[in-house]
């Protein structure tokens, strides 16, 4: 590609880039641009100027919503906990409240989002060692934690106050998690394992949830 075709490029990014400015979308052109730099070069791996090239907007541009790179990421992934809270809620809706379905859709929910997004998910787990202790980070989490506790409080027939529906919750969550991370770090496939999703939640459900005593 030539230089002059090359330059009308980045003149044409940039241009847009400042269009979609004046009609108030820098915020979420930047955060697009971040999420694209995290699934293709991890979190740590880019810096906020390269960040603006990709949005096609002035590297002073950021900072117009943004102080700084761990703000920028704590946004992106405030904005992918609420995307994942709304796709929980999505396809779990298509099963009676109480059932066995409702708990198995969110682990598909869950698996998918890791192995669909993988930056993005090493990202929003990974977050709280430079974002320790804050607040609308930790709400945020437990917003999306207590849709899973609410569907094995529904399935128990107890309130999601109740420790053992937080407890059987929190065992499905500690395997189905890891069983992610397993997938997006390829541990299964050197392994030589092949596992049908569909079985492993059902089982996963049946030993963690099925098979224990009720709860009182």
């Amino acid at each position: 590609m030539s230089t002059a075709a090359q330059t009308g490029e980045n003149t044409s990014a940039e241009v847009a880039g400042k269009a979609a400015y004046h009609h108030g979308d820098l915020r979420a052109q930047l955060l697009n641009a971040v999420r694209q730099l995290v699934e293709t070069k991890g979190a740590e791996n880019f810096s906020i100027a390269e960040a603006a090239r990709v949005a096609g907007v002035s590297s002073a541009a950021p900072y117009r919503h943004f102080k700084d790179k761990p703000e920028i990421l704590k946004a992106l992934v405030l904005q992918c906990m609420a995307e994942m809270s709304a796709t929980m809620r999505s396809v779990m809706e298509p099963y009676p409240a109480g059932s066995i379905d409702r708990i198995n859709a969110l682990g598909h929910c869950y698996i998918n989002f890791a192995r669909d997004h993988p930056g993005l998910f090493r990202l929003v787990f990974g977050i709280s060692e430079s974002h320790d202790g804050d607040a609308e980070l930790a709400t945020k989490g437990s917003q999306v934690f207590g849709i899973v506790i609410e569907t094995v409080a529904d399935y128990f027939g107890v309130s999601p106050d109740h420790p053992q529906a937080k407890f059987r919750a929190y065992m499905l969550w500690s395997v189905v998690h890891g069983h992610s991370w397993l997938i997006i770090d390829g541990k299964a496939k050197m392994q030589g394992i092949e596992v049908d999703e569909a079985q492993f939640l059902q089982q996963i459900a049946a030993g963690l949830i099925e098979t224990v005593d009720g709860i009182e």
